[in-house]
């Protein structure tokens, strides 16, 4: 990070007087008001451009034996600063260079206590911090979020399940739509959610930093609002699940957290976009999250990988029986070789899921692990994260000894306090080791990926694999990913099935030979609009083999960002975006099931002569989504490129001068 400027802008010490106080905030540009009251309570209120965006809203925090902090609160100082600096990041997701503008406003309470909020031209987030000594416990948090009538909610609803509380969740759900005050109030959903209230920017609600305190999940609350709601702190947890055991929370307490008692507590973020192509470029979580506590990134390789399990390591035409042996990996390493990818996957069943030195027969790792490295391919190994739990300390000793570069753990499946904690780790482990690593069966990363730049991706998405059993991975549900799901940092959908489906034809095959919905176009530009510095291919290789020229080009494609520029976004119908990469462009579209063309302009280029290598979906797409054409095309500075996009479709342009 360099840092640019700061200015203290004032403080003030004010008598401990009884009625109300009111304080200001307001964006560098502007356009947003934060507005803060104390009296019997502390709230919030946010205009966008002298319009009510989000109405008086109660936030506190319960801290065990006291009173509520935020109930009554006495004031004893308040500060604003203004912050201005530039974040460099050391896994580029959007763009290389990240701008961090913002006014702040602390205040100080009488109870060593104090509330920050910043104000942002994207917009707002606060927290609570305390300077206590010993430990406290956080009985429960209050964080409300108001909106005017007839304001409509996006959210993943969190299903119930028969042999656990609802606070156990892979994070995996669709999106629900609705009017927010006609939200049932059992129903409790995983952040981030969109709302979009009447005629004013669309508000995106989630978190940052969440260490050693539980995720938020969100519930309605009265009327047309939701507040935040927090899994009590574990007290029994048995194992359970039959082919992956996992912990499950049979017993909680009555808190939320025990924790430092000197300690900044999680960011609430309230995301403001005025357009929906800026929902796409917010990058606010990432921002407010802490950065890295090591400063040596050399070993971080983004990259592509192969994956496997969706197809089930299901090759045909080859000269081995595939599966879980020695012979199909080294086919997977010289497939990767072959196109361009820097890393293998070995995903669950390489070895025994519950002890990782138990290796599956026909596995011969010494020789897989040795062939990889010849062959300058990084190894991806799959984890159970009881396992990893049990295991890490010695399973990193022969993870380095096999030269392993990136770890994966799965099936954690709660944000609790608990399992957050594990998360950190995890993470912090694999980083002192220098092991790149990514999670599955976990919540968002909501900022996780700056403080590790280590772990690349994280699930906590409804991706590729639910084609396997379901018609959920639609068109419908793709488009509305990047405008929700990826505001709280990138997201494994793991892209690049080659069997396809029209929205009328046949979609479930089952496990093995697995069909998504949609052009191959669009499975191809998912690789550019969803951002995940890790990204994995789930397409079958020998499918993917009879294909050179489409691999070719996939192997080309970055998976990390130097620049992002929305062309034309609508949410939930289409994105159109280019991307920079060092010298080159990416130009990417994908659509819902409604056709769409576009005529763009190519002004984000400099002036000069171009070449574009372009995929787009084949005239034929429409009725048979497998149906794409490549070619080759001249572009200059001043011209246009037309992108036709069938339903379900999808378009890539690489551009170079």
């Amino acid at each position: 990070m360099k840092t640019v400027l700061i200015i203290a802008i004032f403080s003030l010490i004010l008598s401990l007087g009884v009625g109300a106080q009111s304080y200001s905030l307001l964006s560098p540009n502007g356009n947003i008001t934060v507005q803060l009251t104390t009296g019997k309570t502390l709230s919030y209120s946010i205009q966008y451009k002298n319009q009510p965006l989000v109405l008086s809203s109660h936030i506190s925090m319960q801290i065990a034996d006291e009173q509520m902090i935020g109930a009554n609160p006495q004031v004893i100082s308040s500060l604003k600063t203004s912050v201005q600096e530039t974040i460099i990041p050391p896994v580029k997701q959007k763009r290389a260079e990240i701008p961090n503008n913002y006014n702040q406003l602390i205040l100080k309470l009488d109870n060593q206590f104090e509330i920050q909020f910043r104000a942002y031209d994207d917009g707002v987030a606060y927290r609570f911090v305390s300077d206590r000594a010993g430990e406290l416990t956080v009985n429960d948090e209050v964080a409300e979020f108001h909106f005017a009538a007839g304001t409509q909610i996006y959210y993943g609803k969190v299903s119930a399940r028969e042999d656990a509380d609802i606070f156990h969740t892979s994070f995996e759900e669709p999106y629900s739509v609705s009017a927010l005050d006609s939200v049932a109030e059992n129903i409790l959903a995983y952040s981030p959610v969109l709302l979009n209230p009447p005629g004013l920017p669309k508000v995106l609600i989630t978190e940052s930093d969440v260490n050693d305190y539980p995720g938020m999940f969100l519930v309605k609350g009265e009327g047309a609002s939701v507040r935040g709601k927090f899994a009590p702190y574990p007290k029994k947890e048995i194992i359970s699940g039959s082919e992956f055991k996992l912990k499950t929370v049979i017993e909680r307490e009555n808190f939320i957290a025990k924790t430092k008692g000197s300690r900044t507590f999680t960011w609430r973020v309230i995301g403001i976009a005025p357009n929906d192509a800026d929902l796409l470029i917010n990058d606010l979580v990432y921002r407010l999250a802490p950065a890295p506590a090591f400063s040596d990134f050399s070993w971080i390789k983004p990259g592509k990988s192969t994956e496997e399990w969706i197809t089930a390591l299901n090759l045909y035409d080859v000269d081995f029986e595939a599966g879980l042996n020695t012979a199909t990996y080294k086919y997977y390493i010289d497939f990767a070789v072959r196109f361009g990818f820097e890393y293998v996957m070995l995903d669950a069943g390489w070895s025994d899921v519950n002890n990782l030195f138990e290796i599956t027969p026909g596995m011969d790792m010494e020789e897989i692990t040795s062939y990889a490295n010849q062959h300058g391919i990084g190894l991806i190994l799959w984890t159970q994260a009881l396992t990893m739990e049990k295991q890490m300390e010695q399973a990193f000793e022969q993870f380095k000894r096999w030269g392993i570069k990136v770890i994966m753990t799965d099936f954690i499946d709660r944000d609790d306090q608990k399992a957050i904690r594990f998360m950190h780790r995890f993470a912090d482990e694999c980083a002192k080791n220098k092991f790149m690593c990514m999670i599955h069966g976990a919540p968002p990363p909501k900022g996780f990926s700056r403080t590790y730049p280590n772990m690349l991706t994280r699930e906590g998405v409804l991706g590729s694999e639910y084609n396997i059993w379901s018609a959920k991975a639609n068109p419908e549900h793709d488009l509305l990913l990047p405008f929700i799901r990826q505001a709280a940092g990138p997201m494994d959908y793991e892209p690049g099935l080659l069997q396809h489906a029209t929205r009328s034809q046949t979609t479930k095959l089952g496990f093995e030979k697995v069909i998504a919905q949609g052009t191959r176009m669009h499975q191809l530009a998912m690789f550019v609009v969803y951002e995940s510095p890790l990204q994995l291919f789930s397409g079958n290789l020998s499918d993917a083999i009879r294909e050179p020229e489409l691999m070719g080009f996939l192997g080309k494609i970055p998976t990390v960002w130097d620049e992002t520029i929305i062309i034309q976004a609508e949410l939930g119908k289409y994105i159109v975006e280019a991307r920079r990469h060092g010298d080159e462009w990416f130009l990417a579209a994908i659509n819902n099931w409604e056709v769409v063309e576009f005529d763009i302009p190519l002004d984000f280029l400099e002036e000069g002569s171009y070449q574009a290598e372009i995929a787009s979906d084949g005239i034929n797409a429409a009725k048979n989504p497998h149906d794409y054409k490549l070619t080759v095309s001249k572009l200059s500075q001043n011209g246009k490129l037309n992108i036709k996009l069938a339903p379900g479709g999808g378009f890539v342009a690489r551009i170079r001068k």
